[in-house]
């Protein structure tokens, strides 16, 4: 593959970087590394003396414009520890002693602000307490501890907390609703918790988590306070509920948004009502129910339900039984065309968001507290959803089919 061929500032620019190092001896990287640290050094020195000059009000020589009794006094020396090593800098001083840098604060002995990113970015991927210590060992020498991995964590629950109050849209287009769950200790036991969480796709196509909840285990009742939640942070209405087979699910988002329509996962509903299939028949037993959920209308689905009965309900009764019940929540997808169907028929969207959560938490088999857990789930889902950007792209045909059904609730 040839080189690509470079821009004139490119090479002016490359040949300025080879005429440096020539001129600096630079030959290794242990050359560049020591470049970096006086760099940084020269840095952090030009800042502390910008900060002295505000300070004072006129800049060192320029006497004319001095309006203070308050005058420089030299430098004191400070080692600071850095990502490229040891940094000696030197801060100046004023006479009366009233000089607070905020650069590199008094008792300030590292950049603590890139340790502390780096520890946060961290534990959001769901490194160990040890794996993060010897991470920041090795980068900067030195120790961190369990109760310093908490205390640097802890500044993120007023984020955390703020977050889960902030206002919402009026109106969401679709909501998926589902919950995960851990084990944290609770008054010297180690008992199940639930995590309520909810994600909303607005009215222009973008996806975000409208909230995260720690609770006990899953209940249609929880589930009634965080929809109450919802409207209080200015939900007035939800389009499209998608949610899994909890009883009284439907009862409760009824409750709260009442034109709300329910779809219920079509997946969830599978992997109920197959479990104890025996192995030789689930092939052939799929192949028949797809027929029923992949059918053309409803009128074709529950035709195919019934031939579905006809053909299984010696052996599996439950199965046809579990779907005509359930079939008022899983037949709405029925009513709309292939995007909106592709795009509510199943939770994917929040499983899919669930699994990556599970992958950053599963070298937690408990966590202390339900804070513990919170901010790292926060941590984790600030960092997956930075890839969360722009809009589907089937949007403006979903938008326009949801514009001709939900005519009378959209705003203007």
């Amino acid at each position: 593959m040839p080189r690509r061929k470079r821009t004139p500032e490119e090479i002016a620019r490359k040949a300025k970087v080879r005429e440096l190092m020539q001129e600096l001896d630079i030959s290794n990287m242990s050359d560049i590394n020591v470049l970096f640290k006086e760099f940084v050094g020269d840095i952090l020195e030009n800042g502390l003396e910008a900060e002295l000059d505000d300070e004072l009000g006129y800049s060192k020589y320029d006497y004319r414009n001095k309006d203070t009794d308050n005058s420089r006094n030299g430098h004191s020396s400070k080692t600071m520890k850095t990502s490229f090593g040891e940094v000696d800098i030197d801060v100046p001083r004023d006479r009366k002693g009233e000089f607070e840098p905020q650069l590199v604060k008094k008792q300030q002995t590292s950049l603590s602000g890139d340790i502390e990113e780096k520890i946060l970015s961290m534990y959001a991927k769901g490194m160990t307490t040890r794996d993060i210590d010897a991470h920041i060992r090795e980068i900067y020498g030195l120790e961190v501890s369990d109760s310093t991995v908490s205390r640097i964590t802890d500044k993120i629950l007023p984020v955390v907390k703020e977050w889960q109050q902030r206002p919402l849209e009026e109106v969401y287009a679709v909501v998926f609703l589902d919950a995960i769950h851990y084990h944290v200790r609770s008054e010297g036991q180690i008992v199940k918790k639930a995590v309520y969480i909810a994600i909303g796709i607005n009215m222009s196509g973008i996806k975000e988590v409208l909230g995260m909840w720690v609770g006990e285990n899953e209940s249609a009742k929880y589930w009634l306070s965080i929809l109450n939640g919802l409207r209080n942070r200015g939900v007035e209405d939800i389009l499209i509920a998608c949610v899994d087979g909890l009883t009284g699910f439907d009862n409760a988002i009824e409750a709260v948004y009442p034109k709300t329509e329910i779809q219920q996962c079509i997946i969830h509903q599978i992997r109920n009502t197959t479990r104890f299939v025996s192995y030789k028949d689930i092939k052939a037993l799929m192949a028949d129910l797809k027929r029923v959920y992949a059918a053309i209308d409803e009128e074709t689905g529950l035709y195919e339900l019934e031939s579905f009965g006809e053909k299984w309900n010696a052996k599996y009764p439950k199965i046809a039984q579990s779907w005509k019940a359930n079939w008022s929540k899983l037949s709405t997808y029925f009513k709309y065309p292939q995007e909106v169907r592709t795009l509510i028929y199943t939770t994917n969207a929040i499983e899919g968001f669930n699994r990556q959560l599970r992958k950053v938490t599963k070298s937690k088999s408990v966590f202390p507290t339900d804070d513990s857990l919170l901010k790292m789930l926060y941590l984790a889902m600030m960092d997956i959803t930075k890839k969360w950007t722009g809009k589907r792209r089937d949007w403006g045909i979903i938008h326009s089919q949801l514009e001709v059904f939900f005519a009378d609730r959209l705003p203007d």
